[in-house]
């Protein structure tokens, strides 16, 4: 147990910082107030998520890889990529329903929920 915490948390501190770092270059690059930076992040992230659980599915990450690569720095890089997975996992066990019921309430719940915290400090 020690170990898979140790590994995502190292993973979380390397994706957290690459995530800060791609962000913060881009988004000043850009001169835009769209944020491209985050955007960037996402998708680089969803696609990262994407080749490692394919990867660890084919048998070439252990779980202990998996939980540094995926969870680590994955998440730590950007929580979009995980629900990338979730949402493609769920269309390929053909939940379909379920897939859009998750992205739709994610989205929405998601809105509402920085909203709310924006009012309870407001």
């Amino acid at each position: 147990m020690l170990q898979s915490i140790i590994a995502v948390g190292v993973g979380g501190f390397f994706g957290s910082i690459l995530r800060y770092l791609i962000s913060h270059y881009i988004n000043i690059s850009t001169h835009s107030t769209f944020p491209f930076g985050t955007l960037t992040v996402n998708v680089v992230g969803s696609l990262l998520i994407g080749i490692i659980i394919a990867a660890t599915l084919e048998g070439d990450l252990t779980k202990s890889m998996r939980l540094l690569f995926a969870t680590g720095f994955c998440g730590g890089f950007t929580t979009f990529s995980s629900f990338s997975y979730e949402f493609f996992s769920l269309l390929q066990h053909e939940q379909t329903g379920y897939a859009f019921l998750y992205a739709t309430a994610s989205f929405v719940l998601g809105l509402a929920f920085v909203w709310l915290g924006f009012l309870l400090i407001k």
